[in-house]
């Protein structure tokens, strides 16, 4: 033995709706085990494979341990090490002098959320950028539409809690692959199901969710408010509404009535795909039902009408009031209970305004490469994210990723693809090596991480490298100096009333404490939602004024069924990128040999298109749009339906055998509302290589 053992209690930081609780071994200075703390009421003791090999990346010999500085082109990963004062100097140097010359808005600040925590994914950043006058990043490309959407017709994104499935007796998990990307809610749906509990499962991909539930409903893609308008549609004629609950805590119940009247089964069915027979047995069911319980993430929001998908799934547990019931209405993220009780301290007294422009996360590309943006963006600044592969027109952002005059550092665990293009690589801490808070947005309780080891080598955590800018770059300001400690601090406001019993010993101490709200949460069983009116919205004054119809509607997007005719007609398929793999998540974890599955990347299509291309299973295809074409492998299956194909997402340029992804494809509009991006409205053909 190397010498004392000791065990440290943190919380897993991935962008994951479980933000699991486990337990670190520790040897004299080294983590010899990770695993699940058993004591943690919703995660149970279980990790996920990713993280149960965490260790691995930790201690991985390709892991970024000094900073780095570019020897070679642009995304040829050629680098030396450098000090870190050399590093920081020239940092500051390159920024100061930028900024003389176009002004603050000329360096951008990008992250997202590869470590989601309340200091660690975005905190002293914004008190530094807001100083230097810098371009404000709208962190949007994910949850931002499907919040806005729920908000228009509850005034809220709050809903159930998601423990409270098992006391569901009809569970509709919409647009979501529960046993791969939320998998400890799974066990409380098992429960329910024990209980007499159906499981309905409503994808354009047959999943492992799918093949593990009572009922499977396939629409194809982005066509699932026209489901929904249906099924509202038979509710109303067939009198299993809630009147009482409609009458006392809605508002236009008749305008609705009116509105699908002429949504029959039969008109969705021509377009969402879904026989109309299905779709009238799937409004009995869950009109009669009780409780009912729609379980959804965040994957049907990327459409181009994904404000209004969501928008209209808020109407259906109003119309049966199933928000009277412990165990029904509908569970989104449970991050806005957290969201609530903090406090905004990232520009704190003193500090003025941050009033400068906002460019959107989701089109970096074009914000790279717009030759009429003014000022241009000259230095660019990446934590917490991976945007080569993880944004949509990805060969927009190499591109301009790819631009002489352009200054990227990349704060990184690993050299990533963004890395490549950094002309300074500095080396991150992971969750096992910096102190945070973790909010969930899967489940209702908080989490404190400890640091479990000092850093490995040269590494810094994200409020460490940010206290070090402020210091190479002259800064005398103290709120950007503030400790660890001190941020959670001032960003817990633990006088609120969801803080109660909640302080920073008690949390630290057991690792884990649950918000202080109801027990059972009924939020809306009495109506009192925080509208204009107080009540459910069918008609929204505010989605007008958001330039949406006061009713929820379905319109077809444009790289979508029923969208604009002479793109089908070169493109006639519509390309789905489904995480589809437990061994990792989003960018994270695909190029190390323990996570990646076997065989690398492929596109999977229905055998009746294959054989109408020509195309052979397990041969080269070449899959391609007016953005970009991938060379891949044809994979055959029955999880995707005929006019549908899919690429899994993840992998790196490294991993594909052409160095494109597959969000070289992907749509980079964005949706109606609330930021996000289209990204599932992509139309591509395929053909034989």
């Amino acid at each position: 033995m190397s010498g004392p053992v000791r065990t440290v209690l943190g919380t897993c930081h991935h962008d994951c709706p479980d933000s699991c609780g486990w337990v670190v071994t520790v040897e004299g200075e080294r983590a010899v085990r990770l695993r699940g703390n058993p004591d943690h009421p919703y995660s149970r003791g279980e990790l996920c494979p990713k993280v149960n090999r965490l260790l691995d990346r930790v201690y991985s010999p390709d892991r970024v341990l000094t900073p780095l500085e570019r020897t070679g082109a642009k995304g040829e990963g050629r680098f030396r090490p450098v000090s870190w004062d050399d590093a920081l100097a020239r940092i500051a140097g390159e920024w100061t002098e930028r900024i003389a010359r176009h002004g603050g808005e000329t360096l951008l600040g990008y992250f997202d959320a590869g470590t989601q925590g309340l200091i660690q994914m975005t905190s002293l950043d914004r008190r530094l950028f807001a100083v230097l006058g810098a371009s404000q990043h709208d962190a949007t490309i994910c949850g931002s539409t499907a919040r806005h959407g729920v908000t228009l017709t509850n005034g809220t994104g709050l809903g159930a809690d998601p423990m409270d499935i098992v006391h569901s007796r009809f569970i509709v998990l919409w647009g979501t692959n529960t046993r791969l990307t939320n998998r400890h809610l799974w066990p409380f749906i098992e429960q329910a199901r024990a209980a007499g509990a159906t499981v309905v499962v409503v994808d354009p991909l047959r999943t492992i969710t799918a093949d593990g539930a009572d009922w499977f409903i396939q629409p194809l893609p982005g066509t699932d408010t026209a489901l929904m308008l249906a099924m509202m549609h038979v509710l109303i004629a067939e009198d299993l509404v809630d009147r009482a609950w409609v009458d006392a805590h809605t508002l236009g119940y008749d305008e609705l009535a009116a509105l699908v009247a002429g949504w029959s089964p039969q008109r969705a069915s021509a377009i969402c795909g879904v026989p109309d027979e299905e779709i009238e047995r799937f409004a009995r069911a869950y009109g009669t039902a009780r409780p009912a319980m729609i379980r959804t993430l965040i994957g049907a929001e990327h459409h181009e009408h994904g404000g209004e998908l969501f928008r209209t799934m808020a109407v259906l547990p109003a119309l049966v009031g199933a928000w009277r019931d412990r165990g029904g209405g509908l569970i989104r993220s449970s991050g806005t209970w957290t969201e609530e009780a903090l406090i905004d301290t990232d520009l704190p007294p003193g500090a003025g305004r941050w009033e400068t422009r906002h460019l959107n996360m989701a089109q970096l590309g074009r914000v790279l490469t717009d030759p009429d943006l003014a000022p241009p963006v000259t230095a660019l600044y990446v934590w917490n994210a991976n945007p080569a592969v993880t944004a949509p027109a990805a060969e927009l952002t190499r591109r301009g990723l790819a631009r002489d005059d352009l200054f990227t550092v990349v704060h990184e665990q690993f050299l990533t693809d963004t890395a490549r293009y950094a002309d300074l690589v500095l080396p991150a801490t992971t969750q096992l090596e910096h102190l945070d808070v973790v909010p969930a947005w899967g489940h209702l309780y908080l989490g404190w991480n400890e640091p479990a080891i000092a850093p490995v080598g040269e590494a810094r955590s994200n409020t460490e490298v940010f206290r070090s800018l402020a210091a190479a770059l002259g800064r005398t300001e103290p709120w950007l100096y503030d400790s660890d400690e001190e941020l959670i601090a001032q960003r817990l406001d633990l006088g609120h009333e969801r803080m109660q019993g909640i302080t920073l010993d008690s949390l630290r101490a057991a690792g884990f404490q649950r918000l202080a709200v109801a027990d059972p949460l009924l939020p809306y069983a009495e109506g009192n939602f925080p509208t204009p009116s107080g009540r459910v919205e069918f008609v929204s004054a505010a989605a007008a004024a958001a330039g949406l119809d006061p009713l929820p509607d379905y319109r077809p997007a444009r790289e979508g069924p029923g969208g604009d005719a002479e793109l089908l007609g070169r493109y006639p398929l519509q390309l789905l990128t489904p995480k589809t793999h437990p061994g990792f998540l989003n960018g994270t974890y695909s190029v190390s040999p323990r996570h990646a599955p076997p065989g690398g990347p492929f596109v999977e299509l229905d055998p009746t298109d294959a054989a109408a291309r020509g195309i052979e299973e397990g041969r080269p295809v070449v899959v391609h749009n007016d953005r970009a074409s991938l060379q891949l492998v044809a994979r055959f299956s029955g999880r995707v339906r005929p006019g549908v194909v899919a690429i899994p997402f993840g992998w790196w340029q490294e991993q594909h055998p052409d160095g494109r992804t597959a969000n070289a494809l992907t749509n980079d509009e964005l949706a109606d509302i609330g930021g996000g991006v289209a990204f599932s409205d992509t139309l591509v053909e395929v053909r034989p290589a």
